[in-house]
């Protein structure tokens, strides 16, 4: 069982940025992905990083938004810049054992999730 907890969301106009910090229990060598789910929406994925450090991103963040992680510290990130209005959403890191490449930015591809934090963005 791999437990997560996000922190680092709140309000910020549009052009800022925030980071969100997403603390997870020690796994060795688990795929992580930061999701956003905006009211009467779906779920999608917006920043995937493998076992391998590679990364993945949707096109529509591709450029402002960056995932990192520090396996120290156990703790997945989420850099985002020159925010808009259309990213506001829950934001949820989940986690997966082992992910396949073309599965990095779908939920069903993950079992552990975290409770999301809220981010939101003015104009």
């Amino acid at each position: 069982q791999v437990q997560l907890e996000e922190s680092g969301g709140g309000s910020v106009q549009a052009g800022g940025s925030l980071r969100l910090s997403c603390a997870y229990s020690a796994v060795v060598r688990y795929s992580f992905g930061w999701f956003r789910q905006a009211p009467g929406k779906e779920r999608e994925g917006v920043a995937a990083i493998d076992r391998d450090g590679s990364t993945s991103y949707a096109d529509s963040v591709k450029g402002r938004f960056t995932i990192s992680k520090d396996n120290a510290k156990n703790t997945l990130y989420l850099r985002m810049d020159s925010l808009k209005p259309e990213d506001t959403a829950m934001y949820y890191c989940a986690a997966e054992f082992a992910v396949a490449t073309m599965s990095r930015l779908r939920s069903s591809a993950y079992r552990y999730w975290g409770q999301g934090t809220q981010v939101t963005v003015s104009s």
